[in-house]
């Protein structure tokens, strides 16, 4: 008996030996940390945690599993594998999901004009329409091409001529002032620069190891790095 009893007791401290520890933060989409949230994680079987103060904590065995945060409309799901014990800090960021609208409604019932037109006067006077609409088309493509100003093309490095290192330490020094958190958004709103240039800007600093870019969503959540 006292065997048995020793034996489970091994199993247990193996067990537990081989777990790991997922654990983190939720923040909403002003970087804001996010109280009185229900994580999920859908292990065997399914472990659910109120987090009071917006964190969380998670022992898991080796596996591959998903994360789960909805809150007040929106949401956040994050996927990832243990192959190995230890400690994982794994933070979540709640965003609003949009719905893509990828149909037109339209009202069968109803006839255009054009429609009514053809449908009375037969699939010829259709075909006549249908010639005139093209050369009427055609006439207005050569004006078009014939009037048009020439457009000048900016690239990458007409761009990149114009960062220096000034531009890149004050956004390091914008990102600091943040707590080491912000979003693409919020830099661009705080610097007087095109869209591309902030983005140049962001990637030479995530190349030389300063920060890093998560793709949440829609938006950019820019993090500095220690």
């Amino acid at each position: 008996m006292r065997k048995l009893v020793l034996l489970l007791m091994l199993l247990v401290l193996v067990d537990s030996c081989l777990a790991a520890t997922i654990h983190g933060t939720v923040y909403d989409e002003g970087l804001n940390v996010v109280e009185n949230v229900v994580v999920e994680l859908n292990s065997t079987p399914i472990q659910r945690q109120v987090s009071k103060d917006g964190t969380y904590k998670f022992t898991v065995p080796e596996g591959y599993y998903t994360l789960t945060v909805k809150y007040n409309g929106q949401s956040a799901k994050e996927s990832f594998t243990i192959s190995q014990d230890g400690d994982y800090v794994l933070d979540l960021f709640l965003f609003s999901s949009f719905e893509e609208e990828d149909e037109l409604v339209k009202d069968s019932n109803s006839l255009t004009l054009e429609e009514e037109y053809f449908k009375e006067n037969g699939t010829s006077t259709a075909a006549i329409m249908i010639v005139i609409a093209l050369i009427a088309f055609s006439g207005g493509l050569f004006y078009y091409l014939k009037t048009r100003k020439p457009t000048i093309k900016v690239g990458i490095e007409d761009i990149k001529e114009e960062s220096n290192d000034e531009d890149l330490q004050k956004c390091l020094e914008f990102i600091k002032k943040q707590g080491g958190r912000t979003t693409q958004k919020d830099i661009r709103k705080n610097f007087p620069m095109s869209e591309a240039k902030i983005s140049l800007i962001i990637t030479e600093l995530e190349h030389n190891g300063k920060l890093q870019k998560i793709r949440k969503g829609r938006s950019n959540v820019i993090i500095l790095k220690k």
